[in-house]
């Protein structure tokens, strides 16, 4: 933990700015914003299920308290004052800042490729019942089908969680409510440069893949591996608008949208071996990171607490490089 309390605190140091302007100088003593965005980050890092949870560990964890910064007999935060100071943050998108700052440090080290990325999607079960997917009041008068048709999405929605949809990724799945999030993940350490979280629908993941790519390349040349999700025309063209070079698994079962013009270079094989990377990040934050069954509710907090679990990741990955290359 001390190497990622290091860098943690590097980041934080060039947010302190941010933080001072969040910081209320009326009422109470209000939570240091610097506490308790590492308590968050502990509660990623030791999948701690709640807020609840979490302040009962900071109770009496000795190497809790030293991550955040309390003394061993400073009093530990009511849970409701600890999760209105969480709002603020959420308001000034600390999450995203803090993630850049830590991306920062990758590139100074030069740890992060400009060139070659991976992109894939994933779903995170949402924190809402079925029994909350009732009839809307008021439904469009047209739907949102290939020819206007009326689907279930546009006549139900999701009580508990508006934004939550009802959908499913493979044909043999089950339906659920569910966010879908996207990272975008450098290839040379695999390292993951941006997430997204969007609503669950079929275009969602190349809508956002090409989002992402145009944000980091900014017109550079570059190449994006995917799988065969990505094998479709309205993707490939778009990738190759902003000048990205698709570098997708072909979908054997039809006609595929890249050509022998892609797949005879070398560069494409490296990013087929590459791009098998990423499933360790969804894996990571679905276990690790707690992001299989999510505990917050509307998109904009999912967002928040997403950016989070990968800056988290992306701490653990910097720590693991920095030892390997101790020992080398």
């Amino acid at each position: 933990m001390r190497p990622i309390l290091e860098m943690c605190n590097r980041a934080l140091q060039e947010l302190s700015g941010r933080f001072g302007e969040m910081y209320s100088r009326l009422g109470r003593v209000s939570v240091p914003p610097e506490q308790l965005l590492r308590a968050l980050l502990l509660q990623v890092l030791y999948t701690i299920r709640s807020e609840r949870l979490l302040m009962e560990q900071l109770e009496y964890n000795l190497l809790f308290r030293w991550f955040v910064g309390l003394n061993i007999d400073e009093p530990v935060w009511d849970r409701t004052v600890f999760s209105k100071n969480r709002s603020r943050m959420l308001k000034a998108d600390i999450a995203q800042a803090f993630f850049e700052m830590v991306l920062q440090q990758a590139r100074e080290a030069d740890l992060l490729s400009d060139e070659h990325f991976t992109v894939d999607g994933t779903l995170l079960e949402a924190w809402a019942s079925m029994k909350s997917y009732q009839k809307k009041e008021e439904p469009p008068e047209k739907g949102s089908g290939s020819r206007g048709e009326m689907l279930l999405r546009d006549t139900h929605e999701c009580q508990t969680d508006p934004d939550a949809q009802l959908y499913r990724k493979s044909g043999g799945g089950a339906f659920k409510l569910n966010h879908m999030a996207h990272v975008l993940m450098e290839n040379r350490t695999g390292l993951p440069v941006a997430g997204k979280v969007t609503e669950a629908i079929t275009s969602g993941e190349w809508d956002a893949a090409i989002e992402m790519l145009r944000n980091i390349t900014e017109g550079r040349r570059a190449t994006v591996g995917g799988d065969t999700g990505y094998d479709n025309a309205s993707f490939v063209e778009a990738a190759r608008a902003i000048n990205v070079t698709p570098h997708v698994a072909q979908y054997k079962q039809r006609a595929s949208a890249i050509d022998g013009r892609t797949t005879r270079h070398e560069g494409y094989q490296i990013s087929l071996k590459k791009r098998k990377r990423i499933e360790q990040i969804f894996g990571w934050l679905k276990t690790v990171g707690g992001m299989r069954k999510l505990r917050h509710r509307g998109r904009a907090l999912v967002q928040w607490m997403f950016t989070l679990a990968l800056s988290a990741y992306n701490l653990v990955r910097l720590r693991t490089i920095s030892i390997q290359a101790a020992k080398a």
